[in-house]
């Protein structure tokens, strides 16, 4: 492939790549699931300590796990709040972080017809999470306890790397911090070791075209807003 034709793949695949939150349900081979991940192993980490640890869940397994966030979610215990084990997001939003969020979140619950003031069909979209949106596939990360911030940063790059080879592939993806909240659950269902601590879940699957909520497009920054060039 010659230089201009391996740009254009490359910028298809990146701009194509987006969080998809409606799936068919056509079951993805076995070969592409170990190919895709092989290719995201590639992806860098400080002195190769590839932190990454990866739960791919289908089939029954799937949807025990989903069953039990669900209830979680839908009935959740005052005495045993389920609740973040890190902050994924600022404790304090300030704009124009909290301005993007509220965007995006709008936008996409106008999409579907969602008001403001319909606060169970917002917990029900939300909910649309644990069942990973319907994906034949659901993944779960994990990363050592002991691991710092930079595994994290490495952890990033690995869970980008395997989005983008998702799309090479034709399947699509959603990354989701929602399940981190119902880590405890998690553990007990997929019997994870102590010393491992979820960082996230993903959806991975063939989108479904036809829903509306796939036609949601999220608004980049100028690259006036966002870099300076020195010399």
């Amino acid at each position: 492939m010659d230089t201009k034709a391996t740009q254009q793949a490359i910028e298809h695949v990146i701009h194509s790549r987006r969080s998809v939150r409606a799936f068919k349900p056509d079951a993805v081979p076995q070969e592409i699931l170990e190919a895709l991940l092989s290719l995201a192993a590639r992806a860098p980490s400080g002195t190769n300590t590839q932190p990454w640890k990866v739960y791919v869940l289908q089939g029954q397994a799937k949807e025990r796990l989903s069953q039990r966030i669900l209830d979680a979610h839908h009935q959740p215990d005052p005495a045993s709040p389920h609740t973040e084990e890190y902050h994924y997001y600022p404790q304090q939003w300030v704009s124009p972080y909290v301005d993007r969020r509220r965007k995006v979140g709008w936008d996409l619950y106008q999409l579907l017809g969602l008001t403001r003031d319909n606060k169970a069909g917002m917990h029900a979209q939300h909910g649309r999470n644990y069942q990973f949106f319907d994906a034949p596939v659901g993944l779960i990360f994990t990363i050592d306890r002991i691991m710092e911030q930079g595994s994290w940063l490495d952890y990033g790059m690995f869970l980008q790397t395997l989005m983008l080879a998702a799309r090479g592939f034709g399947l699509d993806t959603c990354p989701q911090a929602a399940f981190t909240q119902y880590h405890r659950i998690i553990a007990e269902e997929l019997a994870l070791p102590e010393q491992e601590m979820v960082v996230c879940g993903m959806s991975l699957g063939y989108a479904d075209p036809g829903k509306v909520e796939n036609t949601l497009e999220t608004e980049r920054m100028a690259l006036s807003e966002f870099v300076r060039f020195v010399a």
